[in-house]
């Protein structure tokens, strides 16, 4: 890959000025966050950090993400339905894993009971990163899908106009012209409109679950705008909230506050420390409903990294979506290598191969929001002690993915402009709406972009280590 914007880079002057100039357009574009002094309230807010420059992206690899996205749908829809995979594959992780366990106890008793609800949501985002081949050419591979409170879509869809800025200030137009229009948000709102629209009753509700304490709100109120701007009304409230005022009538319709609720979207929910026992008793309640959740908890469980590995075994794709060989071949060509930790000979295996070249694999627990894989020596330690104990199979390991590092800038608030070697994040967004049996939307809407200095081996934009950025297609 071209290197891109290597000699703007070394102007510190130019730099300086250029980043007071993005940062303003950031702010008036509303690329923000809550401060973390002040995460519940807006009253003072501040920029979303992000890159000075957009990041050069290989236009095929760009195209083959998005070709990919509604097999990836597909797959994910697919999974969520069937019980005795999901059975079968968490059968190990959830004995050792209390998050998975409880989260799979919520999922037999909804299935015992009999699933109320008939319209189903995905919303997810599937990430990637470049690949540098042998022969210098980068390969499209997959990090992961994340399939509940997949977020970055509201502020993805305003930080193109803050490159274009950038680009224009300095004089290029016709490169900032091939920066692309984005817009997750408007789609990931469309999704929502469509499953509230099948679940047929006009005055009620879309309740958005929400952390007490959310530095990404502006991202959230993105999706909110769109969905009031078709006249659909989104009340956000807690999982207390739900536990102290939600309630089922006899035919399993939700009510919050006496209001009826459509649809459930989850922005939160997706870690251990988001659940209390009152919490789960209210996740348990809202499952048991006949509103629509986005995800439901058979969707939720798909994302498990356990499922993942899962579903790069030879042959499990043809059993999941018999009779679609491109897509499977499309699927298969982003799969990075991933190995199973479950007792027996296969992870024993895959444990002295780690162990021996620790530089090639990367440990990853069952966990969503960025900062919780093991790398290096670290992850040396953690499989030196987890290798006699049942308590691996909580684990999967994953081939390391190799990128060319660039050179970009990276804005901060209360940081001064940083140029550094820097890796990017390819996410693709994807959104899909089933009634009964019926697929009525399967479309990708959008992409985003998140660039971290090398030295970061793990961790997202919410955890603090990535920062926004748009793909330059090359």
């Amino acid at each position: 890959m071209a290197t891109g914007w290597g000699s703007l880079l070394q102007d510190e002057q130019q730099l300086e000025e250029l980043a007071r100039q993005a940062v303003d357009r950031a702010l008036a574009e509303g690329v923000l966050l809550r401060t973390s002094q002040e995460p519940s309230s807006s009253d003072v807010v501040s920029y979303a950090p992000f890159t000075l420059f957009p990041s050069l992206v290989p236009s095929a690899l760009l195209e083959q993400a998005y070709a990919v996205q509604m097999d990836f749908n597909l797959l994910v829809d697919a999974v969520s339905q069937n019980a005795a995979f999901l059975e079968q594959t968490l059968s190990s992780t959830i004995k050792r894993d209390n998050f998975t366990a409880h989260l799979f106890d919520i999922h037999k008793q909804v299935l015992k009971e009999g699933i109320a609800q008939t319209v189903f949501l995905g919303l997810n985002r599937s990430d990637y990163m470049f690949q540098r081949n042998a022969d210098g050419s980068a390969a499209l591979k997959q990090i992961e899908i994340n399939t509940i409170s997949a977020s970055f879509g509201g502020l993805a869809s305003r930080t193109p106009a803050v490159h274009r800025h950038v680009l224009n200030v300095l004089g290029k137009t016709k490169e900032a012209a091939k920066i692309l229009s984005n817009n997750p948000s408007k789609g990931l709102a469309m999704g929502i409109a469509k499953a509230w629209e099948l679940y047929g009753s006009a005055n009620a509700r879309v309740l958005l679950i929400a952390q007490e304490k959310e530095r990404n709100i502006f991202d959230q109120r993105a999706i909110e705008n769109e969905l009031l701007a078709r006249n659909i009304h989104v009340i956000r409230r807690k999982f207390e909230d739900v536990s102290e005022k939600g309630s089922l009538d006899q035919d399993r319709r939700l009510f919050m506050d006496d209001q009826e609720v459509a649809v459930v979207y989850f922005r939160d929910g997706y870690m251990p420390s988001h659940y209390s026992l009152q919490n789960w008793g209210a996740r348990l309640l809202l499952e048991r409903s006949c509103a629509v959740k986005c995800p439901d908890i058979a969707t939720q469980l798909a994302g498990t990294k356990k499922v993942q590995q899962e579903l790069s075994r030879s042959g499990m794709l043809e059993v999941l979506l018999p009779g679609q060989p491109e897509a499977v071949a499309r699927l298969r060509a982003t799969f990075a290598g991933l190995y199973s930790l479950d007792m027996g000979e296969e992870g024993d295996q895959a444990i002295t191969e780690a162990i021996a070249a620790p530089s090639c694999f990367v440990l990853k627990p069952q966990r969503e929001g960025g900062g919780n894989n093991l790398y290096g020596e670290e992850m040396v330690q953690a499989l030196e002690r987890l290798k006699d104990s049942e308590e691996r199979a909580s684990y999967i390991l994953m081939e390391k993915i190799e990128p060319e590092p660039f050179g970009n800038c990276l804005l901060r608030p209360g940081s001064p402009a940083r140029v550094a070697q820097c890796i990017s994040e390819l996410g693709i967004f994807g959104v899909y709406v089933r009634q009964g049996k019926t697929l009525v939307m399967n479309k990708h809407v959008g992409h985003l972009l998140r660039t971290k200095a090398i030295e970061h081996a793990d961790g997202g934009v919410a955890a603090g280590v990535a920062v926004l950025d748009n793909p330059y297609p090359v």
